[in-house]
């Protein structure tokens, strides 16, 4: 039952009992409906919206591993375990909200609620790309919705984003740890005007690390040059997925960004600013350090794979090379240490002793 289905049964039954306690019948309370497991609510939804279950929860995976995080926002202001987002440039929350008839606080910080509105917002752009009924039983048909479903720009980062979707319908979820099932299932997606698009990983390459991709922030979110000499290194965790951190990046309203961004699957880097240009990454840090964006949430670290440490290690190896930053945790920093910052990345989960080994390795 969705939730709105769940509120107006309470609502009734509480009605009922009330009445029968005016008729001077002894009423016994209704006892409430437990909310569904996450399994359910992604079969509910699913179910109610015609979505592929399994790829329902291999977008909300790719997006948040299946957090909701209580309610707290994203880098780009998007919430829950489908992450709604609710910016200057996509309005998936209040998308959600108008066709689901949820509130938006409830689409912040329930996961059911939140899993129908993915549903929903799912839905709307299968419809929007021409998805008939009998394509929308083909897992494979939906990659165009997908696609749009991450509200990325260009070509390049739709497929980034849809491409990393259908990795997990096509491998499975890590079982341990996750709160659902799915049955990886080998489809080859049906990528459309998105197949010429520049595969993941083939762009062009970083001039100041060259096993990085170079893909440029909007000019809006940095400064072209430097105030001071390169002396630092900060660790950051980006709140949000690795594509979406990119396209945010790249969005003149943003007013942030990092020099290099780092995915978790696959330690893949993503330069987007020149080492000698000032990313806006860390307040009053900024002129001096290196900004480093690791994809994951603070609070969950299932993001935090040997792959991201080893790549993120050896980057941050080079970039202490070059620049005479020493190898020490004095220089290489959390945001949160960096002076005048209220923020709490890397946070707890980030093993600074693994980090550290690789970068001194």
């Amino acid at each position: 039952m969705n939730t709105r289905k769940r509120a107006l049964a309470a609502t009734l039954g509480g009605a009922l009992v009330a009445g029968l306690a005016v008729a001077g019948h002894q009423a016994t309370a209704a006892t409430p409906e437990a909310e569904p497991t996450m399994n359910e609510a992604f079969t509910e939804a699913a179910s109610e919206f015609d979505v592929p279950r399994d790829l329902l929860v291999a977008v909300g995976y790719a997006e948040t591993h299946l957090d909701g995080h209580k309610g707290e926002p994203s880098q780009d202001n998007g919430f829950g375990v489908m992450h709604l987002v609710s910016n200057p440039e996509r309005k998936t929350l209040e998308q959600a909200a108008g066709i689901t008839g949820e509130s938006e606080a409830n689409l912040k910080k329930n996961d059911a609620a939140n899993i129908r509105g993915g549903a929903a917002v799912l839905r709307a752009k299968a419809d929007k790309a021409g998805l008939k009924a009998s394509d929308r039983k083909r897992v494979e048909a939906w990659y165009p919705a997908v696609a749009a479903y991450g509200g990325a720009g260009s070509a390049s980062l739709k497929r980034l984003y849809a491409d990393a979707a259908y990795d997990f319908v096509s491998n499975g979820i890590p079982a341990k740890g996750t709160k659902v099932r799915m049955s990886p299932e080998k489809v080859t997606p049906e990528r459309g005007k998105l197949a010429k698009a520049q595969a993941p990983g083939a762009g062009t390459k970083s001039e100041d690390y060259p096993p990085a991709i170079w893909n440029p922030a909007d000019p809006a979110n940095f400064n072209t040059g430097r105030d001071a000499a390169i002396s630092q290194v900060v660790v950051h965790v980006t709140q949000g997925a690795y594509a979406g951190t990119i396209s945010w990046f790249k969005n003149p309203e943003a007013e942030v960004s990092a020099h290099y961004v780092v995915r978790s699957s696959d330690g893949e880097i993503t330069q987007m600013v020149r080492d000698a240009d000032t990313a806006w990454h860390a307040r009053g840090g900024n002129a001096s350090a290196i900004g480093i964006e690791h994809e994951g949430f603070v609070d969950d670290p299932s993001w935090f794979t040997d792959a991201m440490y080893r790549a993120s290690g050896a980057l941050t190896k080079h970039l202490c090379d070059k620049h005479g930053i020493p190898k020490d945790r004095a220089h290489i920093v959390g945001h949160n240490e960096v002076p005048g910052n209220d923020h709490t990345d890397p946070g707890p989960h980030w093993n600074w002793d693994t980090y550290m080994g690789y970068v001194n390795g």
